[in-house]
Formats: C-alpha cells, sequence, structure tokens
C-alpha cells in the first residue's frame, strides 16, 4: 500500500505530496523543507553533498496568535529564474540574478496562513516569511524563531550584536565560543568554505542579530521596538512579510565579496528617473575637527564662508565633484544645543547661500550636513521643510548623523522605529532628487537598489577612531570587505596623508574629549590610505585630510585620477583579516587597491581583467622598501610600466601597507 501511495503522488505530479526541496542552478547548493510533529516548519541544507545547516527550526512568536506552530504543509512551487539587470551605480552595475525558488503554503489550526519562499543561488541562498492572519488589525511581535543550526565548527568574524552600534572591531572566534553577532558574520570552515549569515531587504522590521541556542546553533533575535519594553519586537498588521534571511556561500575568501546575492534579493529600483544620481569624491571641513585643530562652532570654527570657498576652489582644481562642511548648522554647539536644532540656520560666519552659489558656479557639488543627536522626532518635524529648502539652494546630497546612545523616544536605534525613519528619510530626499550618506544608521541590506539614492551609510568603526585614541589596529581594514562591506558601501572616509599628525603639532587643542592627537596614529602606511579608496567601496568616497596635506603632493595624482564612478569590481585574491585585492574599472580605466594587516607580504597579480588589445600604463602607488605601519608609515615610491592584459604585476606591501594602482589606457 505504502508503495501505491508513492506512485500516487508521482503520477499527481505533486497534489498529495507537494515538493519539498530545491537546488541552486548548478546543483551545489540543496534545501530541504519539512514540518516537525509540533508543526514547527524546518529547513536544512547541503554543499557539494555535505550537511551545512542541519534541521532549524523557523518562524515567529506573537502572544497575540499563534505564529509558530501547528502548521500543515498544503501546497508549494518551484520556479526558475535567470536575467540581468542594471543599476545606476554599483560596485557592478550589470547584475546577473540566476536563482531557483521553491514556495511554501502553510495554514495552523488558528487559521493563521503561512507562505516561506526560498531562492537558492549558486552564491547562497535567502529566505522569508509571509504572514496572513484573518481578522488582525495590528499584531505585537514578541520574537524569532529562525534558527541557523550549523553542521560544523568554524572560524568566525563578527561585531556584538547590541541593537545600538556597529562601531566596533571585529572578534576574531571560533563558531563553538560565539555568544552572540550582529551580521554580516562571517565564516570558514576547515575544509575551504566560506559563508555569511545576514539579511536583505530591512523594512518596517527590527534588526536581526544572532544569539548562540546551544551547541553550533544560533537563532535570529530582533531589536526590541522600546527600551523599556523588551518584550515586544515589531508591530505589524494582519498581512505582514519579514525580510529576507540570507547565507551567501563561496569556495574563496573573495567568492563572499563577488557575490551579488543580497543586492538580488531587493526589489527593483523604486524611481522613475534616476539621472540625478551621481557618485562623487569628495573633501570636506571633517577630519580637522576630530583632530581637535577646529570646532563644531564656537572658538576655531571648521566651517565659515572663507574655509568653504577655499575647500570649493581646491574641489574644482583636482577633479573632485563635491565638498562636505560639517559644522554649518548654527545649533550643533555641543549637546548643550541639541533641543535647539534648527536644520535651516547656519552659523552666524557661515553664508550658506553664498557657499552654494559659489559651489555651483564651480560645477561642485555641496554636501550638507544635518547631525540630529538621536532626536529624530525633531528632525521628522523639520524634514519636509528642511529638504525643500536644501533643494532651493542647489545642495543634492545630504550627510545624516545620530550621534548618541539611542533615539529620542526610548528607541534603541536598530529597533523598528529606527528603521522606519532612516527609510522615511530616504525616501523623502528621493521626491527632491537628494542623495544620501546616512551615519549612525541602519546596517546596509543591499536596499540601495529600490532606493539608489541611498549612497552610503557608515554603520562602522571608521576613520574618526584614528584621531580619538588607540584607533584601529591594521588588520581593521582587511576585515571589512569580507564582513561589513558584503551588506554594501561604507563611508570610512580614508585618505589621511599626514600619518603621524605633524601639521596639528603646536596647534591648539579645541576639543574636551579624547585623547591628544598627538598620541594617535593611523596604523597604516601611506600607500594603503590610498588603496583603501578602492577597497572600502563607496560611491561617494571622500579624500579626508587637511587641505594642505594634499597640496603639491605627488601621491594625490591617483586620487585626481581615481573615479568613484565604477562600472564593474572584483575581488582578486586575499583572505579574511589577512589581505586583499580589488580591482574596479571606471569606463576605459582601471583601478587596484591591495592592502594587508601587520603581516607585510608580497604577490603577483595577474592583469587577466585588462581589455584585450589595449596597452596600459601602470602607475603604482606603493611602499618603500622600508616602510612600516608604525616605524616609517609615510615612506611610499611611484613606479611606472606598460602593460596589458598578459601582463603580471608584483606587489610588494610593507607591513600594515598597500598598493595603489592606476591604469591608464595609452
Amino acid at each position: 500500500m505504502k508503495r501505491i501511495a508513492i506512485l500516487a503522488c508521482i503520477l499527481l505530479a505533486g497534489a498529495c505530496c507537494p515538493k519539498n526541496h530545491v537546488s541552486s542552478p548548478d546543483g551545489r547548493i540543496s534545501v530541504r523543507f519539512s514540518v516537525d510533529a509540533d508543526g514547527v516548519p524546518t529547513y536544512a541544507v547541503d554543499v557539494d553533498g555535505e550537511p551545512f545547516l542541519e534541521s532549524s527550526a523557523m518562524g515567529l512568536f506573537s502572544d497575540d496568535v499563534n505564529l509558530d506552530r501547528g502548521f500543515k504543509l498544503k501546497s508549494s512551487r518551484v520556479k526558475s529564474r535567470r536575467e540581468t539587470w542594471h543599476q545606476p551605480w554599483g560596485e557592478n552595475k550589470e547584475v546577473v540574478d540566476s536563482h531557483k525558488e521553491l514556495a511554501l503554503r502553510l495554514k495552523n489550526d488558528a487559521g493563521v496562513g503561512l507562505e516561506v519562499v526560498f531562492r537558492v543561488f549558486d552564491d547562497g541562498f535567502g529566505f522569508r516569511y509571509a504572514y496572513e492572519v484573518p481578522g488582525a488589525d495590528t499584531l505585537r511581535i514578541h520574537g524569532e524563531r529562525t534558527q541557523f543550526a550549523f553542521a560544523a565548527d568554524a572560524d568566525t568574524w563578527s561585531i556584538p550584536g547590541d541593537f545600538n552600534s556597529y562601531e566596533h572591531l571585529y572578534r576574531k572566534m571560533r563558531l563553538s565560543e560565539l555568544r552572540n553577532a550582529n551580521t554580516p558574520l562571517t565564516l570558514k570552515f576547515s575544509d575551504s568554505l566560506y559563508a555569511a549569515v545576514h539579511e536583505a531587504a530591512l523594512v518596517d522590521f527590527p534588526e536581526m542579530v544572532l544569539r548562540n541556542d546551544f551547541g553550533l546553533t544560533f537563532q535570529a533575535s530582533l531589536a526590541p521596538l522600546l527600551v523599556d519594553a523588551k518584550d515586544i519586537k515589531a508591530l505589524v498588521s494582519g498581512s505582514f512579510q519579514t525580510p529576507w534571511r540570507t547565507v551567501q556561500i563561496a569556495r574563496s575568501a573573495v567568492g563572499l565579496i563577488n557575490s551579488s546575492l543580497i543586492l538580488n534579493l531587493n526589489e527593483p529600483c523604486a524611481l522613475a528617473d534616476v539621472s540625478w544620481i551621481k557618485p562623487m569624491k569628495y573633501i570636506g571641513v571633517w577630519w580637522s575637527l576630530h583632530l581637535g585643530v577646529e570646532s563644531w562652532g564656537g572658538e576655531g570654527h571648521g566651517a565659515t564662508t572663507e574655509n568653504a570657498m577655499r575647500y570649493i576652489d581646491f574641489a574644482a582644481a583636482n577633479n573632485i565633484q563635491g565638498v562636505l562642511f560639517e559644522g554649518w548648522n548654527d545649533s550643533w554647539r555641543g549637546s548643550d544645543a541639541l533641543p535647539d536644532f534648527d536644520f535651516t540656520r547656519a552659523a552666524p560666519d557661515y553664508d550658506v547661500e553664498k557657499v552654494a552659489a559659489y559651489a555651483r558656479s564651480k560645477g561642485v557639488a555641496l554636501i550638507t550636513h544635518n547631525e540630529t543627536g538621536g532626536n529624530y522626532l525633531r528632525f521628522e518635524e523639520q524634514l519636509e521643510r528642511t529638504l525643500d529648502w536644501d533643494a532651493s539652494l542647489g545642495i543634492h546630497a545630504m550627510k545624516t548623523g545620530y550621534a548618541g546612545g539611542g533615539l529620542s523616544g526610548g528607541a534603541p536605534r536598530h529597533s523598528q522605529t529606527g528603521v522606519r525613519h532612516f527609510q522615511k528619510v530616504v525616501e523623502e530626499a528621493a521626491e527632491r532628487q537628494i542623495m544620501v550618506d546616512g551615519h549612525e544608521v541602519i546596517k546596509a541590506t543591499g536596499l540601495r537598489r529600490t532606493w539608489p539614492n541611498f549612497m552610503t551609510r557608515e554603520c562602522v568603526r571608521g576613520m574618526e577612531y584614528n584621531g580619538w585614541g588607540p584607533g584601529n589596529p591594521p588588520s581593521h581594514t582587511v576585515i571589512l570587505p569580507y564582513t561589513r562591506l558584503l551588506g554594501g558601501p561604507v563611508d570610512y572616509t580614508p585618505g589621511v596623508f599626514d600619518i603621524r599628525y605633524t601639521c596639528v603639532e603646536g596647534k591648539p587643542q579645541l576639543r574636551t574629549w579624547g585623547r591628544p592627537s598627538s598620541e594617535c596614529s593611523e596604523h597604516t602606511t601611506l600607500a594603503k590610505q590610498m588603496a583603501n579608496w578602492v577597497v572600502l567601496y563607496s560611491p561617494m568616497q571622500m579624500a579626508c585630510d587637511l587641505l594642505e596635506n594634499y597640496e603639491g603632493h605627488p601621491a594625490f595624482q591617483f586620487f585626481r585620477d581615481f573615479d568613484a564612478d565604477c562600472d564593474a569590481s572584483e575581488a582578486l585574491q586575499g583572505e579574511v583579516g589577512e589581505w586583499i585585492s580589488i580591482v574596479r574599472r571606471a569606463g576605459d580605466r582601471f583601478f587596484l587597491g591591495a592592502t594587508t594587516d601587520e603581516t607585510g607580504r608580497s604577490f603577483d597579480q595577474p592583469l587577466t581583467f585588462l581589455r584585450p588589445g589595449v596597452r596600459y600604463t601602470a602607475t603604482v602607488y606603493g611602499d618603500a622598501p622600508d616602510a612600516h605601519w608604525e616605524s616609517n608609515p609615510t615612506a611610499y615610491e611611484i613606479t611606472t610600466r606598460s602593460v596589458t592584459c598578459e601582463d603580471t604585476l608584483s606587489l610588494c606591501l610593507a607591513p600594515g601597507g598597500g598598493a595603489a594602482v592606476s591604469f591608464l589606457p595609452e
């Protein structure tokens, strides 16, 4: 009788036995779905025929209605998709989406409908939930059951999941020793398999981090809606869907970087016109504030009309498209002034109309800065008026800030409240053709595909930490491409040429916090600072140092030649936290960046990425033979040679060093 039943299911093509598994287009990754004895949905994953994730529970929790158990599988469908789509900017403007999809419909005893959708690519998979709760207007989500039950131990790189800040140094730990992690969580298994757990299309839902459940099993944990109501994670309607839970998989560390999975799991562009969205290189009054030689307001004010004109002139003369002036706002004078924020009132010594007009006359974009101090409610009250005012001045780029411990009203920065606010800012900005660079915002999950005016964001322990104290170790920036940048571009603000900060010696220290800048250092060589313009991708890329450190400096020619509007990118070689080599193409020019940790290394880089039949002048901005991030960080040399795609370039990176290479057609 059992054989007859099986045969009947086959003949009915799944009518009584819905299909419950799907594989990647190349067949290497296989996902199996099931429902356990309690009606809890589960999934398991194999890679190359070996267990990768063992049976892992799925679903959400709510005290209002049963969302997590008692389900029965009603039907399923499998479909394939392959298409090529284009974006106005990005590491790669042309993206291939090739996947197989398994959609499963379930229902439980409470009448709750659940659709679980898996999409499996050659470079990983993602899944999300869509719930239908009859008769429900608002539901309280109290948690998420989703598990990742890894089949083997691994090395991991991650930051803590504290729901408030991403500005931490990365920890390398064994998976079995890890207790919590924000995402992306990057893993390296003993069989040279690499993976990264993250999320995609984070909209109207709290951030997900991972908590150790038991053994090698990790469970999704959601940011609370309020600090004093930690048991409530989100408020949703009776019909809602979650962000995608994602796992990127590769056989090399650089394979994770070359994955387009996160972008492919986001919705297509929501904007009809994207012609106004322009990647740019920029400079500005910023690093001097962190060094303490200029201030955001009061004595030593940096954002003055006179200083602004100087920066605009420098940008226009050096092929730099934008300028940023932090501290232009009269209310930004420190924490005492935060309640008085007016985002259209300039400081007395900053004539914003004059500066904006001068920038327009020079063909330079003005980037405004709106620091909220976490008071998102006040910013929302003034948001439309502020953006209208910016647009009236011809300002089409905005940097936002939310410095402080959280958001006003007791909401953690990474809560559903924060996610909604940051999305509101981006959408309102898009209506006025304004690009956004978000600091202290929610992590990148690929939404730049849908809202390409969200150009870049911080969400990292960035450059400013090098001006405050011990700073970031040399390994930090060779971990980021394999971790933080898997989610999207980073405004790390590289480009310090005065590594030892000798230019600030003898100048008054205007700040009252942090250590004196004379005790700080960049923990890199000069060549690595240049290479980071390529390695740490951002369509708005900053040269952050003081202008006097660039004027007349031969190495600054690399930034003049560099183009932030790249067409294609490829991570070529490297290992997590050790070293990396990346190339980006902009039109007919190529730019390569290679960096290393505390260990110096030499390697050969085949130039097969260059176009056949074209000869290029390769200009290498590299470490001098005696360069070292501790003892001799500014020693560099510039060499040139003629190359084609058949050549190989030998590069020698000093400890904490790097190399930046431009390939210009002859």
